[in-house]
């Protein structure tokens, strides 16, 4: 089969590395260019840049023959040449855990991905087939039902983890970066489905967009939302929350209205949908539909009594008690900027503890054009005073913002009330600005008690954007994962803070096997190890590494074959880019 399949690219003779890698490309090879150069390099016996048909097949054997994938052929192949579909059952119930089995299947995987012809017609699978299906999305660590929307999406917003984006326009730091639309584009994206719009007076009567008393660049806010327009659905069809953090001027808000209403269109929701005039609707009934986040004057029936009429010129003013907080040490230095990870943050929180807090209050007034107030239905912007208010007064389409920093706190000193008022309530939490750098705090702890806007700098890479980038693969990466039930359920005694009395843990085990064509970066100039990290409520945090594998070795160590459950897992680089086909060969199982 093999040399039918490339006996005719070597008609002419030897063939270049450009032809090898177009032939591994036929072949069905998916394989890493720096990966495959070093491999010719390395069987190119005169040195030329080409080489033999046999020299080809020795490229192509160390590529595609792995050790460990032979080894699980060979235990379930009666010849060690084939396997029959029976045998092809036997290892799906045994090592894949296949509950929902069927004959067909097996016979699915067979026509799906055996390359050879007379063998796929006799119900067979060659080991050529079995490592095609073995590397393919199939045997992912990821379940593929969940590479398309699954969960029940006509639950009430609140009831959503939705992936939220903090200063998008920033790609840089939050003090003299550049201010650029590809904030919203690659937010957008990659399914976020919140942006925030820091907005301000710009001349010509034009609303700018950039961090106010910085030295950041200005974008025009039409241009903003233009490209917001363009991208808002590509990657879900899901609602899109545009979060304005609004500092204009009555006249240029107007202007803002005007560009929302005419960029939009009927995308933009300015009215209740029905029977949605007392509750929030779900994510499915705003399908394709743009939702302002802002200060709003007056109830929603006075909205809808005033649609149809013209509100120019209608301006509103109200007062508002604003918070100053001052922490000094006696020094009269301020709190240092969290460094390191996640652990370097809490233990500068407990820190604080010794710091005295100054808490200043002023009022404030503000003015607010009613016509971009009305475009305001289900997420108006009310600021956040404590959990009894909130139960008390605050309406079923208002939502709070809070820091990090008093959101940690309340998260240690009022878990269960967290978790009562973000089930009522939209909560977003968003960096404290001593992050100049636009570094990121960890979004678990603020998961854990139901947040469902945890907003981050999505232009930082690192850790919690790996958690943020990983929790919304999840639900068809449509930006919208729907809360586990208990966190939304008003009789919850959940507190991430304590183990519950009957509780009923899992064990779960990961055997690391092999790296799969990793990075030369990894493979041939450092030693290479796995971590392998849990991140969740704190009781079930852990951390484990593999021991350090010296350069250049294939695998992680020796291989078990008498396992469970045989998974790839995708590798990222630490931009978050897909490093396919890099890739770990695990086994996973669970017990409880």
């Amino acid at each position: 089969w093999f040399l039918l399949m490339v006996r005719d690219d070597f008609k002419g003779g030897k063939i270049t590395l450009e032809k090898a890698l177009k032939l591994l490309e036929k072949l069905d090879i998916q394989c890493n260019t720096i990966h495959v150069k070093y491999i010719f390099k390395d069987n190119d016996r005169l040195q030329q840049g080409r080489i033999t048909i046999e020299e080809f097949r020795t490229i192509y054997r160390i590529i595609t023959y792995r050790e460990e994938i032979i080894e699980i052929f060979n235990t379930y192949s009666e010849n060690r040449k084939i396997l029959l579909e029976k045998n092809l059952i036997q290892f799906l119930m045994r090592e894949q855990y296949t509950l929902d089995f069927s004959e067909s299947i097996a016979s699915e995987i067979i026509q799906k991905y055996e390359p050879i012809e007379e063998v796929k017609q006799a119900h067979q699978m060659s080991f050529e087939g079995f490592r095609r299906y073995m590397d393919s999305s199939e045997c992912l660590i990821f379940n593929n039902e969940y590479g398309h929307v699954y969960q029940d999406m006509t639950h009430p917003l609140t009831d959503y983890f939705i992936s939220s984006s903090h200063n998008t326009y920033l790609i840089s730091d939050q003090l003299w970066g550049p201010s650029d639309l590809w904030g919203y584009v690659s937010a957008l994206v990659k399914g976020c489905r919140c942006l925030e719009i820091d907005c301000w007076d710009g001349s010509q009567n034009e609303p700018v967009v950039y961090h106010g008393y910085t030295f950041t660049s200005k974008l025009l806010f039409k241009t903003v939302i233009q490209a917001i327009h363009k991208y808002a659905f590509l990657a879900s069809e899901y609602p899109v929350v545009l979060s304005l953090e609004n500092h204009c001027s009555p006249s240029q808000q107007e202007v803002m209205a005007d560009s929302l209403l005419a960029t939009f269109g009927d995308a933009l929701l300015s009215y209740t949908l029905d029977n949605f005039s007392d509750r929030l609707p779900s994510p499915e009934a705003l399908k394709f539909k743009i939702l302002v986040r802002n200060k709003k004057i007056g109830t929603l029936r006075e909205t809808l009594e005033r649609r149809g009429s013209d509100v120019h010129g209608q301006v509103e003013e109200y007062e508002e008690e604003e918070e100053v907080e001052e922490e000094e040490d006696g020094s009269g230095a301020k709190e240092p900027e969290p460094v390191g990870d996640f652990r370097d943050d809490l233990e500068k929180e407990e820190q604080s503890k010794r710091v005295v807090r100054i808490p200043l209050f002023r009022k404030k007034k503000i003015k607010i054009s009613m016509a971009l107030s009305d475009l305001v239905i289900y997420t108006k912007v009310e600021k956040f005073k404590s959990f009894h208010h909130s139960n008390l007064y605050q309406q079923f389409n208002e939502s709070n913002s809070i820091g990090e920093s008093q959101a940690r706190k309340l998260t240690k000193l009022a878990a269960r009330e967290f978790i009562l008022h973000t089930r009522k309530f939209i909560t977003r939490i968003y960096p404290k600005a001593i992050r100049a750098d636009s570094s990121n705090f960890n979004p678990q702890e603020f998961w854990n008690v139901g947040c469902q806007m945890v907003a981050l700098n999505f232009q930082t890479p690192g850790l919690p954007m790996d958690l943020q980038n990983g929790k919304f693969l999840d639900n068809g990466c449509s930006g919208y994962i729907l809360k586990p039930r208990f966190l939304r359920d008003k009789k919850t005694k959940f507190n991430p803070h304590k183990v519950p009395i009957d509780s009923n843990p899992l064990t779960l085990t990961i055997r690391l096997i092999s790296g799969i064509q990793l990075p030369p970066s990894y493979q041939n100039k450092a030693d290479t190890l796995v971590i392998v990290e849990i991140f969740g409520v704190p009781n079930d945090q852990m951390k484990q590494q593999s021991r350090v594998i010296k350069k250049n070795e294939k695998r992680f160590g020796k291989f078990y074959y008498l396992i469970l459950c045989y998974r790839r897992v995708p590798l990222f680089s630490k931009l978050g880019e897909s490093l396919e086909p890099a890739s770990l060969f695990i086994y996973v199982w669970y017990i409880r």
